[in-house]
């Protein structure tokens, strides 16, 4: 009865941990934006959360951001300051088609989205390259979105955002993909139905980026004093600038300024995101930075109008253009609040998945089941005929990885039911490494595997492997500035031996590095083996 007692008094504390942590707002050990000094810090996120898009709603800020291949997809992301953010909910629980994004689609699916309110509902207009426009929307961005609906079909057709007109019109411009279209470089914009949820016929240029403003993309649709303005990037993910057209006329002609650069900031590529107001009449823009392996990572910049042209960041050398700021005064909103960052460790007591964590396909109810007991169950899956490497695995359990310099250690127990099945932590990208817990016959052993060059067919190298005393070990890896991996193990969570070598960690197909589990096995029986995930913590 004692034991019983004591076993309910233990799961009661653990929820009204969590409950305070969710009220409290969860705080990275490897990275905050708020200095709590009055300023803040850029980035103010340090994870890939590419392309984002912000708007205000009276005095809450919501962020959504591209989310390609991974599951679930638009990730929903709420603020009360625009320094502190918690990750909330996710747009899209399931990618369409789903034939096709039951499988690994590396680079495709959500690019760049765009979100809006309009008439008391939350809209995300997002595209798919390979298929169109897609809208989702919702009266509440906490709970569940609508059914994606194709609002305009078209092979290239990328980075939508729309605008509400006073006089009732409903406008959408978006770019070209040129890997699709065949054409890339220019902006267009259409009509759409009142309801904005189908596109009209009567599509126009509203811009040609040729010459000096190639691969010009990411337009977002605002409306100032009279003018049109049209922000868009130009010049490449990791080495471009910041574009704003506007014209008093919708369809133009639009002039064009530059308005961000990197200049002699180290902040390369700053451009494509979001322009917002404070509740104070403050002006700020997010954008992303390319930083390899950490993905895109985002950005703060404060906005100063002059003769309605925008500068963003600061004009440090008087040329009129703005560059990235690293440390400025937080935006005022006439309020402070709690320090808050996007969770990242995780002790599994919920029983839903956090929303930290994401596949690589649509998800199958069979690939793992969270409980109340503190542990997420991954059970492994059959490797797909043909499959070379984890590239073409849709059941890894990943995550973004939050900081330059982190260090991950999880708790696992390994229930392995046939030789060969494996399971491990593992540093995912275009390259790979992981450490890989196997069971053959009667012992549990433990490698690093590698593989390079994975988008490739690339092969996997495994170093020599290591006995374990039983099938539960500590694994961790430690990320050092420039993405450097070293592993390490133990099997009583007080002593951590090294294993393998290091390994540079790489970006994967548009998005970041990611962190997480992979479970496995070569054959097909009608009982898999499972990893019980105990805790997931990420810390200095």
């Amino acid at each position: 009865m004692n034991l019983k007692i004591c076993f309910l008094f233990l799961i009661l504390s653990v929820s009204v941990l969590r409950a305070q942590e969710i009220e409290n707002g969860f705080q990275s050990q490897v990275w905050v934006a708020d200095m709590g000094n009055g300023n803040y810090q850029n980035p103010i996120l340090h994870s890939d959360y590419s392309d984002p898009d912000v708007i205000r709603v009276n005095e809450d800020y919501y962020m959504t951001a591209s989310s390609f291949n991974c599951i679930p997809g638009l990730p929903i992301l709420h603020s009360k300051d625009m320094i502190n953010w918690s990750i909330i909910n996710y747009a899209l629980q399931k990618q369409p088609p789903f034939e096709v994004y039951d499988q690994p689609q590396h680079g495709n699916g959500v690019w760049a989205p765009c979100i809006r309110f309009h008439n008391n509902e939350f809209y995300i207009y997002y595209p798919d390259p390979d298929y169109g426009i897609y809208m989702v929307k919702t009266k509440d961005p906490k709970q569940a979105w609508s059914a994606p609906v194709i609002v305009k079909e078209g092979k290239g057709l990328i980075d939508p955002s729309p605008l509400w007109d006073e006089d009732g019109k409903v406008y959408l411009t978006y770019a070209f993909a040129g890997s699709r279209a065949g054409i890339k470089s220019i902006l267009a914009l259409c009509t759409l139905n009142a309801e904005g949820t189908l596109a009209n016929n009567d599509d126009v240029i509203l811009f040609d980026g040729h010459p000096n403003d190639t691969t010009v993309e990411g337009p977002k649709f605002y409306k100032r004093n009279g003018y049109y303005y049209i922000f868009a990037p130009a010049g490449g993910v990791a080495t471009g600038w910041q574009l704003v057209l506007r014209s008093k006329n919708v369809y133009g002609p639009y002039e064009k300024k530059v308005v961000l650069e990197q200049g002699n900031s180290k902040i390369n590529g700053p451009h494509q995101g979001a322009w917002v107001q404070t509740q104070k009449g403050e002006d700020w823009f997010f954008h992303f930075q390319d930083k390899g392996a950490y993905g895109r990572i985002v950005h703060l910049q404060p906005i100063i109008w002059k003769n309605d042209w925008p500068i963003i960041g600061t004009d440090t050398n008087g040329n009129g253009i703005g560059e990235p700021v690293s440390i400025f005064k937080k935006p005022n909103i006439g309020k402070s609040f709690p320090t808050q960052t996007p969770t990242e460790s995780d002790e599994f007591s919920e029983p839903k998945l956090g929303l930290q964590w994401q596949w690589h396909a649509n998800p199958k109810v069979s690939w793992g089941f969270p409980s109340t007991l503190g542990y997420y169950t991954l059970f492994c899956q059959t490797k797909p005929k043909n499959s070379t490497n984890l590239f073409d695995i849709g059941n890894l359990l990943l995550q973004k990885i939050p900081a330059e310099k982190a260090t991950i250690t999880t708790k696992i127990t390994f229930n392995a039911r046939a030789d060969e099945e494996q399971t491990g932590l593992l540093v995912m990208g275009l390259d790979y490494s992981y450490l890989k817990m196997k069971k053959l016959g009667n012992n549990y052993w433990l490698s690093q595997v590698t593989c390079l060059s994975a988008d490739k067919k690339g092969i996997e190298k495994e170093s020599q492997s290591i006995a374990l005393q039983s099938n539960t070990c500590y694994l961790r890896v430690q990320i050092a500035a420039g993405g450097q991996c070293h592993f390490y193990y133990s099997e009583d969570n007080q002593k951590f031996l090294p294993i393998g070598t290091a390994f540079s960690a790489k970006e994967g197909k548009w998005i970041g590095a990611k962190i997480g589990f992979l479970a496995l096995r070569n054959e097909t029986t009608n009982d898999a083996g499972n990893v019980v995930i105990d805790w997931f913590r990420v810390t200095k």
